[in-house]
């Protein structure tokens, strides 16, 4: 794909993306308001306004930080749709990640854009068909769900897809991985109501491992300088 297509593609997926963005945010605040409007059961809009402050301010700068660490691994179609159709860490993010690593694309190129954009189309797409069995096999799988040897499984699937994909990562780069995994594993053993504030703890993690890696960095670099030091001198004698 040449810039001229892939810049004409990406302007139309702006276009789309903004416009289907607030059709889904409008719809996502007024269905509440339309239902108890219909059924005239209004909640109390001073009411509402308090306790959405109480968790709005919470969730603004998880929102954030969400924005600015999946948009670039996911290019702007991806990005879109990801965060229209949501479930990001659980679904989009694995499965992007996945496509991406399966062909070999890098992040900020056309090729991820298109195939970060086609898995998640693709996960949005099966995730529907699946909720839609779901609801369907809802009655006649209900003893098999709530079965208590089941339980544990259904409470690990996250950490356990996590950890298969993270694996990965952490052998390519050990000595970065090491201290951000160490210390946030012990601070959510020390401390478990962590736990339901993940999108949080990427700040300081994420924070971690950026320095570290900088830090192998200089020294890289500087090892490097010394021993560009070194040849010229010696060719110089």
């Amino acid at each position: 794909m040449n810039n001229e297509s892939f810049e004409k593609y990406n302007a139309g997926t702006h276009i789309l993306g903004r416009v289907f963005s607030v059709i889904t945010l409008v719809l996502l605040v007024g269905a509440p308001f339309m239902i108890g409007l219909f059924l005239g059961a209004m909640p109390d809009l001073p009411a509402v306004g308090k306790g959405f402050l109480s968790v709005g301010i919470i969730w603004f700068v998880s929102s954030i930080v969400e924005f600015l660490v999946y948009t670039p691994m996911l290019g702007a179609g991806g990005g879109y749709l990801a965060f229209i159709t949501g479930n990001l860490i659980n679904m989009k993010i694995p499965c992007a990640i996945n496509a991406r690593d399966q062909v070999g694309a890098k992040s900020g190129t056309p090729e991820n854009e298109i195939i970060s954009t086609l898995s998640i189309a693709a996960s949005s797409l099966v995730t529907i068909l699946v909720l839609a069995l779901g609801v369907l096999l809802l009655v006649p799988l209900q003893p098999v769900l709530q079965s208590e040897v089941l339980q544990p499984a259904f409470e690990n699937v996250v950490p356990a897809l996590f950890g298969a994909m993270a694996y990965k990562y952490f052998r390519g780069n050990l000595k970065i991985a090491a201290a951000p995994l160490v210390l946030m594993s012990l601070l959510f053993i020390l401390v478990p109501s962590l736990t339901g504030s993940t999108s949080f703890m990427i700040i300081p993690s994420g924070g971690l491992a950026i320095g570290i890696a900088f830090l192998f960095y200089r020294q890289k670099a500087k090892a490097l300088a010394q021993e560009t030091d070194l040849h010229m001198k010696a060719g110089d004698k």
